[in-house]
């Protein structure tokens, strides 16, 4: 037998518990068909030799925002402005620079009210630097943005008859003046002036964006909302995602979550969707799990509550230093059960993004009643974050069977101020890791980009280590992971998650090739954060290699 591609290092770790460990793997056709003995006799067309390195599965991402964080590169970066001066500067320096521009928005992206010693941008100081020219700052938990009174004005919010949407609001001040703070749903009187994305622009941040998850070791993720809210770019993006692929430009497999508001009532045959031929569906039936192994359409993706950066997740006592503030549910609690059963019912898997323990005890409710009552979909229903999780909510979790996707990667850089909002009572509750595997609950990795980075191997350190920036042990180490618990739940976990084992998150025969190159063992505790890239395999091509791994592999044609 002829081999496509001859993969050889000191320790190619599987993560099948048939085959744990390899030395050499044997490629056909973008899949694995053996290593080690069971490719004794073989030839083949290319051998790559990356000598002693480290090579697991490629690394998936559970839950990140793409298209955002791709459109996002082009913007003004204000993570690392320290303080409300500095970021002024910024916002100055940036109009001078669009002063060829006119009409051009200001859009800014990063920001987090931590570096600023808790406090917001004035919004007359804004408007002393815009005047009216538009303004658009997403915070970094994308669940609020800041505008200016020129942006304010041009979104109707100044007109006396105007109300604030379900789910959300503009700011006020105890004047009854915005203060520039839009948050939750409100966001989208703002975001509808520059909706939609062209398909075109699509294709280029996914171009930019993938690049990046590729030198990051990512070979597949889930876009966490598309086609509708205020999650999604344009009513077509899906036709995006099939250009950038036809093009060459989507570099890792994408699954896709249409969003709840993106799904348009349906009506078939009586018999259809368990006897009441009505449901929430995307036009001609098409459903999840439709597609192919490089892009195919994950459960739908509905937002129950808020962020707990801004206080906005739904939970049942009040924030630490908020008197009587508890969050809030983005909808009724009815019309959440009406609407999710409407989709699920349509043969719909469902992934409730749901923070606040509030916000969870509705969403394990609907999803375990619609489990009883439906039986399941094609692919795991889901909670996504789980962020404020009870014990008693574990338990219920892993009693119906509910994967999650807590996300390590917030632990570090937002670890101190999820402590501080929740007190010490409820910290261990903060996204969770030991407790949930114990209690039996499937645990995908994820990073909610561009909430957090999706550097993976911090991550990983992350999960096992749980440390803040100021060094405090968020949970306590009770909730501490090994090195192979962590990587499972970027590798096995995040495959089981998303519907897709079978094909992915294990190299083992029959699977598609799909791998990273790692500088060192991402099983020594020690080595994680200090981990290299050094190349990335998706179906047996690379798209991602550095200097190093040209070096050291030997490559014979």
């Amino acid at each position: 037998m002829k081999l496509d591609l001859l993969i050889r290092a000191s320790n190619i770790l599987t993560l099948d518990e048939t085959y744990p460990v390899a030395h050499e793997m044997g490629i056909i056709s973008g899949r694995i068909v053996g290593f080690d003995h069971e490719l004794s006799g073989c030839t083949a067309t290319r051998i790559e030799d990356f000598g002693d390195v480290t090579i697991t599965p490629g690394f998936i991402d559970a839950h990140c925002h793409t298209t955002w964080w791709g459109l996002g590169l082009g913007a003004l970066d204000l993570s690392e402005a320290r303080g409300l001066e500095e970021l002024y500067a910024l916002l100055e320096a940036e109009m001078e620079r669009l002063s060829d521009f006119p009409g051009q928005w200001l859009n800014g992206t990063g920001f987090n009210h931590k570096h600023h010693d808790g406090q917001f941008p004035d919004i007359q100081r804004l408007d002393a630097i815009t005047g009216e020219r538009p303004l658009y700052l997403r915070h970094i938990s994308g669940h609020a943005s800041i505008t200016n009174t020129a942006t304010l004005r041009l979104a109707g919010v100044l007109e006396e008859a105007f109300t604030d949407p379900v789910g959300g609001a503009v700011v006020r001040d105890s004047h009854g003046q915005p203060t520039g703070l839009v948050e939750e749903e409100a966001q989208g009187i703002i975001q509808k002036m520059l909706l939609p994305y062209s398909v075109e622009q699509i294709v280029g941040a996914l171009d930019a964006a993938t690049a990046r998850y590729a030198a990051e070791g990512i070979t597949s993720f889930t876009e966490a909302g598309v086609g509708g809210g205020w999650i999604g770019h344009s009513p077509i993006e899906i036709t995006a995602y099939q250009k950038a692929l036809s093009a060459g430009k989507l570099h890792a497999r994408a699954q896709l979550m249409p969003t709840l508001d993106a799904l348009r009532p349906q009506k078939s045959h009586s018999s259809d969707a368990h006897g009441t031929g009505t449901g929430l569906g995307l036009d001609l039936g098409l459903g999840a799990g439709f597609g192919n192994e490089h892009l195919s359409l994950g459960p739908v993706k509905v937002f129950m509550d808020g962020s707990l950066l801004g206080a906005t997740a739904a939970v049942t006592e009040d924030y630490c230093g908020h008197n009587h503030k508890t969050g809030y549910l983005l909808d009724d609690a009815e019309s959440y059960r009406e609407k999710v059963a409407a989709a699920y019912r349509a043969g719909w898997p469902v992934a409730l993004h749901s923070i606040g323990d509030a916000a969870i005890d509705l969403s394990l409710e609907i999803i375990g009643e619609l489990q009883e009552k439906y039986g399941r979909n094609a692919l795991p229903n889901r909670i996504e974050h789980f962020g404020i999780a009870r014990p008693d909510q574990v338990t219920t979790a892993a009693r119906h069977n509910i994967a999650v996707t807590p996300q390590a990667s917030f632990i570090e850089p937002l670890g101190d101020q999820f402590a501080k909002l929740v007190g010490p009572e409820r910290e261990g509750w903060l996204y969770r890791g030991q407790s949930l595997l114990e209690a039996g609950v499937l645990v995908a990795g994820s990073s909610d980009l561009p909430v957090a980075d999706n550097n993976v191997r911090r991550a990983l350190a992350s999960a096992v280590n749980r440390r803040t920036e100021k060094g405090k042990v968020l949970g306590g180490s009770k909730e501490c992971l090994s090195p192979l618990e962590a990587l499972r739940l970027y590798t096995v976990n995040a495959a089981k998650a998303t519907g897709q084992f079978t094909d992915r998150g294990t190299l083992s025969r029959g699977k598609l090739a799909d791998f990273v190159v790692l500088s060192d063992t991402p099983l020594n505790a020690e080595a994680l954060e200090n981990l290299q890239v050094l190349a990335t395999y998706v179906g047996g091509e690379s798209t991602y290699r550095t200097v190093s791994a040209e070096l050291s592999a030997s490559i014979t044609l």
